[in-house]
């Protein structure tokens, strides 16, 4: 099993223990991919939801740029919602485990076709 594969394990597992959401395999899989190395570094691989700017660099890079959104009120209370389900108290939250659920939440998932 690759670095990679056992790393969507673990994020299968968060999304099913820690939000209560059965992941769809093969989107979990072209989200983390899309995530690039930084699911190999521990800092990058997760995301500070305590800090506004961590919070900022999701919705500019993230829902702006990947997913195509339009900047408004309604993506931070999607990621407000995302933080919420994952346990504001999770220490570690993975990137991309935020990133499949803000994609399930918006309905972009064409965008990994």
């Amino acid at each position: 099993m690759s670095k990679r594969d056992e790393l969507i394990a673990k994020y299968a597992d968060d999304l099913k223990s820690k939000c209560g959401v059965e992941p769809d395999m093969d989107l979990l899989t072209k989200v983390t991919i899309g995530c690039g190395p930084s699911i190999y570094n521990a800092d990058a691989s997760t995301v500070a939801s305590s800090q506004p700017g961590e919070l900022e660099t999701v919705k500019a890079n993230f829902l702006i740029k990947k997913l195509g959104l339009a900047d408004g009120p309604e993506l931070d209370e999607a990621i407000e919602k995302v933080v919420e389900t994952y346990g504001k108290s999770e220490r570690n939250k993975f990137r991309a485990v935020i990133y499949y659920m803000l994609t399930k939440h918006f309905g972009k998932e064409a965008v990994y076709g």
